[in-house]
């Protein structure tokens, strides 16, 4: 009893020593520099906010209902980062961002009950700005919260509709957007990797109305989407020369 009381003893106080001992910490000046960049990979769900109008009750040769189909879709950004405050910083991240969603109708034509999946897909210029909140470093890595506004152009709304692909609605190309989000920043030995979820509510209603029934269905038809982003982080500029 006496020899497993001391190895349990001593592997206490190693425990304890090795529980002090300092971690080397990862980009030490990266928080202090004045800005930096990196460039983000992310992948996002896009649904829509139905309402309905009051004017298409179910009856004779009508929609009577619509769902929305999601699918994952991807998007790459560029980070430009620049620090307002110790722990306040502004950020800019134009990009690119591919999705689709399904508008499933459920109508009635001819006395029938009929079905139709309408394809919407879209390609967005995407031009967001957030303020971002960083809390105090923990090692090598810190949360962080995040809130700002956004524009997006959707390069796929105004393409030509094959004959095939009939009836379809288009969008509105030009939407914006209020967006807010989480995540954590980490310090690697040559660049910060941060996990970022946020997610983006469209201010416009969308729908570009064509006197039938699936577009006038809608009363409202306003976007939403759920972003995760993957950023990579490092280049630095220490000054800002503000004239030669």
């Amino acid at each position: 009893m006496k020899k497993i009381s001391l190895i349990i003893l001593i592997s206490i106080i190693g425990l304890n020593l090795g529980a002090q001992k300092a971690i080397p910490m990862n980009l030490p000046k990266l928080d202090n520099q004045v800005a930096h960049f990196g460039y983000s990979l992310g992948l996002n769900t896009m649904d829509f906010t139905i309402r309905p109008s009051d004017v298409f009750l179910p009856g004779f040769d009508t929609v009577y209902a619509v769902e929305v189909g999601k699918f994952i879709g991807f998007n790459i950004n560029m980070i430009s980062n620049l620090r307002l405050a110790e722990y306040i910083d502004v950020r800019f991240l134009p990009g690119l961002m591919f999705g689709q969603r399904n508008l499933k109708y459920k109508y009635i034509k001819n006395g029938e009950y009929r079905l139709h999946n309408m394809m919407i897909e879209s390609t967005f210029l995407d031009f967001p700005v957030y303020l971002k909140y960083r809390a105090a470093r923990i090692n090598n890595w810190r949360p962080f919260v995040l809130a700002g506004a956004d524009c997006r152009i959707d390069l796929a709304s105004q393409r030509k509709i094959n004959p095939d692909e009939r009836p379809k609605i288009r969008l509105k190309p030009v939407d914006a957007y209020y967006e807010v989000g989480l995540g954590a920043d980490f310090f690697l030995e040559y660049f910060m990797f941060g996990i970022e979820l946020k997610s983006s509510w469209g201010l416009f209603n969308v729908v570009a109305y064509d006197d039938s029934q699936f577009s006038e269905y809608f009363r409202k038809l306003n976007s939403h989407m759920y972003v995760l982003s993957f950023h990579f982080e490092g280049g630095k500029i220490d000054k800002i020369k503000w004239w030669n």
